[in-house]
């Protein structure tokens, strides 16, 4: 088994109440670091499972069992400059010659913000070039496009639960 990292932002609960965090705890969100950021349950994930839809499907599950709504999966696949330095382990100033066209050809373009002083890429995009650079693992990859997947599935009725049935089914079972 393998451990992975990742965010849940949930809402539906009181934090106020006594037993906010007994029933989180008590659901199995064990392995997360549970916080309240301007109103949103923030639970950070270090899970481990046989694989990441495991892990994510898993922590999507005790969640609601905690009685709270997913709302949100992270990390986000809108990522800055500084984001992208963070994930792949590289230097701001590399990654704004990648972007630059100044060290390497072919980075992704910005997909918003695009005009202003801190654009955003969409990191799919991003860890796919820095793979066929042999700058990021497949891993990466696959997690990026899992996330953006999911949090796109979570804005439509039972698409979670369809996305997560249909995509991995099989992986889920195992």
């Amino acid at each position: 088994m393998s451990k992975y990292y990742f965010t849940i932002i949930a809402s539906g609960l009181d934090p106020e109440a006594e037993d906010f965090e007994d029933r989180f705890f008590a659901a199995g969100c064990d392995d997360a670091t549970l916080s309240v950021q301007r109103g949103a349950i923030i639970l950070e994930f270090s899970r481990e499972a046989k694989s990441f839809p495991h892990a994510l499907v898993s922590a999507f599950s005790d969640v609601q069992k905690a009685g709270a709504k997913v709302v949100h999966f992270e990390p986000d696949h809108l990522v800055s400059l500084s984001d992208i330095a963070h994930r792949s382990d590289m230097s701001k100033a590399a990654i704004s010659l990648f972007a630059k066209g100044e060290r390497g050809r072919d980075f992704p373009s910005p997909v918003a913000k695009v005009t202003s002083e801190s654009p955003l890429w969409d990191w799919v995009e991003v860890a796919r070039w820095m793979f066929r650079r042999k700058s990021l693992s497949l891993h990466h990859v696959v997690e990026a496009r899992i996330v953006r997947q999911a949090n796109v599935a979570l804005t439509k009725p039972d698409g979670i639960e369809k996305f997560f049935a249909q995509r991995f089914r099989s992986e889920i079972r195992a």
